[in-house]
């Protein structure tokens, strides 16, 4: 083989090679981080509005509908009714749903709560710190955790009671 023919060969080798390694980078990026269906959900402990702490870990044994919210977010206040509507109907069947207040002050999610009367745990991540954990984008982002701790769905956006109550039966089984 001359040299002029090599030339080719070696380019083509070396745009696989290049693929191959952009391909690489990006999957191994693409995962890293991100909670997903299939995945043990992460532990964690916040202080909740009252100045409670609570794991991740205490709800063990139960279905646990976990939702980042902040009260600035529309779509977040939107769907606060059908979650305090779906924890009210499940609670005594093992549901419980834990709200993740992003970023905001006590005073500002007090705010947001008492109005709406909601009776589910509140949990605040003042530093961001459990929103970076899962690797929250676009709020509301919603986790669906079965009792074994393992993330059953996921949904990102705003849910009305039909989702929650379909996504819920999922983990109650």
């Amino acid at each position: 083989m001359n040299k002029r023919s090599r030339t080719p060969i070696r380019i083509a080798i070396l745009g696989v090679l290049l693929v191959a390694l952009v391909f690489a980078i990006y999957s191994s990026y693409a995962k890293s981080g991100e909670v997903g269906v299939g995945d043990a959900a992460p532990n964690f402990s916040l202080k909740q509005l009252d100045g409670t702490p609570m794991k991740l870990s205490d709800l063990q044994g139960k279905a646990v509908l976990l939702n980042f919210w902040a009260s600035w977010c529309d779509p977040c206040k939107a769907e606060m009714p059908d979650l305090e509507k779906e924890y009210g109907k499940w609670k005594d069947k093992g549901l419980v749903v834990v709200g993740v207040n992003i970023g905001e002050t006590p005073l500002i999610v007090n705010q947001f709560v008492e109005p709406r009367g909601l009776t589910f745990p509140i949990l605040l991540d003042a530093k961001n710190e459990i929103t970076k954990l899962y690797n929250i984008g676009p709020i509301p982002t919603s986790f669906f955790i079965d009792a074994n701790g393992k993330v059953v769905d996921k949904v990102v956006g705003q849910m009305n009671e039909a989702i929650i109550e379909s996504k819920v039966a999922k983990i109650l089984r």
